[in-house]
């Protein structure tokens, strides 16, 4: 059973069953891409926006009470996760994002039709584009859900991070005592304890989040009201004002009008940079989790200085063998995450004059990449993270014989001799302190001083005193 519906190009049957309508149907026949439909986070910003865009639209007098409350309604049902499957517009669709948008507002349109006690498809009652679109152009209505959506996401991560960090902290205090070989350039350096290299990846954690939270921030500026070019052209002087009063008011937060509403449509430059902050959280998982796979690896032929939580068998013809999954899984993710980023750079310098059509893969690949962090860090902490033992014994075995460990004498005996020493050390597989005390260097006494553990390891200002230095504003 099919009906027909009518737009500028001519008639086309849609399925009686659907709640979209002709534009959707063509949007499907025209985009049969990749099979991924918009993110939730998608639909349920751009339902929040048509809900305030009517509401709006009702208190300026221009869509009828009866008209308004009947879209409010099937936006309360759609955010209530009513109707979620129609909405199977492909992620790669018409440039601005226009398929999504006539996609939501056909959708708003024949629910609210049926509210009113009329068949979908009566656009002579109640019209996607005069209605529901009423005020709104897919160039401004696109990137403004983009920007929630995203927002939400955002939100969502930087609780997921907090998580992982916390954890990581934990672990800086339980090992804080832990001796162990610094390295620089994969070679045996000065000493740090497990803990110091612990309390840096939470430091590294925290300043990404930062990065973050500033970018999310940024989107609460909003190109709502710009319409079709940024000119406002069929909006009312008082709609975006209205609009963002309404959102705000729906999703808690304080939205900001765009300082420039043509510069609003023609640059998607706060998007751009909230990927790019993805992409340097990225970087910094991808290193942390290397780390972790380079200190477990062993157990007798590599580091083995931590051991890494086992969650499941790691060869299928090489018995007993675990690998470090979690961490190989969070390098995958970073990498797709810096993937991301480069598809929405290309996209964000893409725009021509005064719009930038390329927002859609903006949104998909930003979304796509929230969606893993959000989905995998909370798994990563509890299953990974929170598992971290250490071997100080391994670690201690190892940092007696680290040649570095010369460094300590050379204000005593000079660089060339210290290297020199750290030479013969390493030749003969002795500790460096050892050494020092045969050659007459140092006493048994003189050696404990100079080889204890705060003289190895001087203490240094950590993280969290850092953070409230900068609380402080000092």
């Amino acid at each position: 059973m099919s009906r027909v519906e009518q737009d500028p190009l001519g008639t086309l049957r849609v399925p009686d069953s659907a709640y979209y309508g002709i534009q959707t149907t063509r949007a499907i026949a025209n985009f049969p891409v990749s099979g991924i439909r918009a993110h939730p986070d998608m639909i349920r910003a751009y339902v929040l926006v048509k809900k305030a865009a009517a509401q709006a639209n009702q208190e300026l007098r221009l869509l009828k009470p009866g008209l308004a409350r009947a879209i409010v309604r099937a936006c309360n049902e759609v955010l209530a996760g009513g109707l979620a499957d129609q909405f199977p517009v492909d992620v790669y669709q018409a440039g601005a994002g226009t398929s999504l948008n006539m996609n939501v507002n056909e959708v708003l349109a024949n629910r609210a039709l049926e509210i009113l006690g009329r068949s979908r498809g009566d656009y002579a009652h109640l019209n996607p584009n005069d209605h529901v679109n009423m005020g709104q152009s897919s160039n401004d209505t696109f990137p403004t859900a983009a920007h929630l959506a995203v927002v939400f996401g955002a939100d969502r991560l930087l609780v997921a991070l907090a998580g992982l960090a916390r954890t990581l902290r934990r672990k800086s205090r339980q090992f804080a005592r832990v001796l162990k070989s610094g390295r620089t350039h994969l070679n045996d350096a000065l000493p740090v304890t497990l803990g110091n290299e612990f309390r840096a990846y939470d430091a590294a954690l925290d300043r990404a989040a930062a990065r973050i939270r500033q970018r999310s921030s940024d989107l609460l500026e909003l190109p709502i009201g710009g319409t079709a070019v940024g000119s406002g052209a069929n909006a009312h002087p008082r709609f975006r004002s209205l609009v963002l009063r309404r959102l705000g008011s729906l999703c808690g937060l304080r939205f900001q009008p765009a300082r420039d509403s043509f510069e609003a449509l023609q640059s998607r430059a706060q998007l751009a940079a909230f990927s790019s902050a993805l992409k340097e959280l990225a970087l910094e998982l991808i290193r942390i989790a290397n780390d972790l796979r380079l200190l477990q690896s062993g157990p007798f032929a590599g580091l083995a200085e931590i051991r890494l939580p086992a969650v499941q068998p790691g060869s299928s013809i090489m018995p007993g063998k675990v690998n470090p999954v979690m961490a190989e899984c969070l390098d995958m993710i970073g990498f797709q995450v810096v993937g991301n980023d480069m598809t929405v750079s290309l996209a964000g310098q893409a725009g021509q004059l005064e719009l930038n059509v390329m927002a859609p893969v903006m949104a998909h690949n930003i979304l796509q990449s929230l969606a893993l962090l959000n989905n995998y860090l909370p798994k990563f902490t509890r299953g990974c993270a929170a598992g971290i033992r250490a071997d100080a014994a391994r670690c201690r075995s190892l940092l007696a014989l680290n040649p570095s460990l010369a460094t300590l004498l050379a204000p005593r005996i000079g660089y060339l001799k210290a290297a020199r020493l750290a030479q013969e050390a390493t030749a003969k597989g002795v500790a460096i302190s050892a050494l020092a005390i045969a050659k007459g260097l140092l006493s048994p006494a003189e050696a404990s001083r100079m080889f204890s553990s705060g003289n190895l390891v001087p203490a240094a200002p950590g993280p969290r005193m850092m953070k409230r230095k900068r609380k402080d504003g000092k």
